[in-house]
């Protein structure tokens, strides 16, 4: 079923026992976790306005790495986030439109006519946009377009034109996000001068790296003869888990442009494909879908990478840093039951244990080894060896080793309770190499100090079972 979209005026407002100290660590853990859930959701919680509207180009001169598919599922994510999101179709071929499901006919004002008038004469950008949803509008493309270099040849400045329309809308949206043709022409070039931040996405494919390195050396060139500042993020599309290729492309991607690298990566999905096909951005098409859990990430990183600029930050707010740092003290707690007991009288003091506290009845020492290990990490018990892992927030985990191939589709992991995912496997005698894979990002297991180098810059865990 295709969106009903009708062009309008766009509007700008939108005791101390062993028992006890057992039951304090793990309420300490659980409450860390607990910070660190609540961290993900952060980005939901801020109501407040950019004080100024960021202006981000998708770009890469390689062609078929997704620019249209990202700027029309991220914007309809961030719309969905509650950023009033303007997409503005700057590749001829109008694909944006194509894939919003708004027809070329019935386009009377496009982009090109924004661009090609005077000062004095352009249209108002109200006349050129079409609204798609709720906070997320379009400006379309025609084919007419890529006649709109030779019709300016003469006319001086004529890169800075985009940028000029865009100011006349500051007030009304918060981002704004540009596709590009896959050339580095005239149009792209208006682009990356209106833009404050590049969005340089990359297929997981063969000749991605090389595509890569000719992009950046097209901004580093736009930032020496403009003397602009461009903040460049590079993002991982068309990832495909199940190949090494892909997998060795990702991890020499980390290596080489780690800072740069957004955290969130897109996943090949059939999905995105047929929501594209019929004309509707995947919040739509299908919502529970693995891409659009990829692109309400990437969304959610893109605004929380701004969250320093906003003027509405609360002062308490807990940034990712925050949050790494305490899954890091959480993974500490729990991969070290001892080291939790020893601490527990420092923690909580001496004299705040109560007689209520003491009346618990103390359990053996197989229980209390047993619901220390079941907070995380491997288990060989007799029936086989189980696998546990805690993942706040995923919606898919699987477990890869060399037990199976390290192919996570074999092997998916089951909630057996809130936040933790559990497998059972009969394995015989013997070392063993896994990895966890939470919703398509590999990890090596957190509760497991045992690990091993790969082959790809990384460790993988490792458990024997005698």
């Amino acid at each position: 079923m295709q969106s009903s979209i009708r062009p309008i005026k766009v509007q700008g407002e939108r005791a101390r026992t062993p028992n006890y100290e057992v039951s304090v660590c793990v309420r300490l853990i659980g409450q860390i976790y607990t910070n660190c859930a609540a961290v993900r959701r952060r980005p939901n919680d801020y109501t407040g306005r950019i004080a100024d509207m960021r202006i981000i180009v998708v770009a890469n001169q390689k062609g078929g790495c997704g620019k249209t598919t990202i700027v029309i599922n991220l914007a309809a994510c961030l719309a969905r986030e509650g950023q009033r999101t303007l997409a503005v179709d700057m590749d001829p071929q109008g694909h944006c439109a194509l894939g919003l499901a708004v027809p070329e006919e019935q386009i009377e004002v496009s982009i090109a006519d924004a661009l090609l008038a005077d000062d004095a004469a352009a249209p108002d950008f109200s006349r050129v946009t079409w609204q798609i949803s709720s906070n997320f509008d379009l400006v379309p493309s025609k084919f007419d377009l890529s006649t709109l270099e030779q019709r300016l040849a003469n006319v001086p400045a004529r890169e800075r034109r985009l940028r000029q329309r865009l100011e006349t809308v500051r007030d009304q949206y918060d981002i704004v996000l540009i596709d590009t043709p896959p050339t580095v022409g005239f149009l792209t070039q208006s682009a990356l001068f209106a833009a404050d931040e590049v969005v340089v996405p990359i297929d997981t494919g063969y000749f991605s790296l090389q595509g890569l390195s000719r992009q950046l050396d097209t901004v580093r060139s736009i930032r020496a003869s403009w003397g602009k500042s461009l903040a460049v993020r590079i993002l991982a599309n068309l990832y495909d888990v199940r190949t090494k290729l892909g997998r060795e492309i990702l991890a020499e991607l980390r290596k080489r442009h780690g800072d740069a690298m957004f955290t969130s990566f897109i996943n090949f999905n059939t999905k995105l494909k047929e929501s594209s096909s019929l004309g509707q951005p995947i919040t739509e098409y299908d919502p529970a879908s693995s891409g659009c859990r990829d692109f309400v990430r990437l969304a959610r990183e893109l605004i929380a990478a701004d969250k320093p600029r906003s003027a509405s930050v609360p002062a308490a707010a807990v940034l990712p840093d925050t949050e790494e740092r305490l899954l890091r003290r959480a993974d500490a707690l729990a991969a070290d039951a001892n080291k939790l007991l020893a601490t527990t009288e420092t923690l909580l003091g001496s004299g705040r244990l109560t007689a209520a506290a003491r009346v618990n009845v103390d359990p053996t020492p197989q229980e209390t080894e047993r619901k220390i290990e079941m907070i995380y990490g491997p288990q060989c018990l007799r029936e086989g060896t189980v696998f546990i892992l805690r993942a706040e927030g995923a919606q898919d985990v699987r477990l890869a080793g060399d037990f199976n191939n390290w192919n996570p589709e074999r092997t998916p992991m089951r909630m057996v309770r809130k936040a933790t995912y559990q497998v059972q496997l009969p394995l015989p005698p013997g070392r063993y190499q896994y990895r966890y894979v939470v919703d398509g990002r590999w990890e090596k297991d957190p509760a497991n100090q045992k690990v091993a180098p790969n082959p790809f810059g990384e460790v993988n865990s490792v458990v024997e079972v005698g």
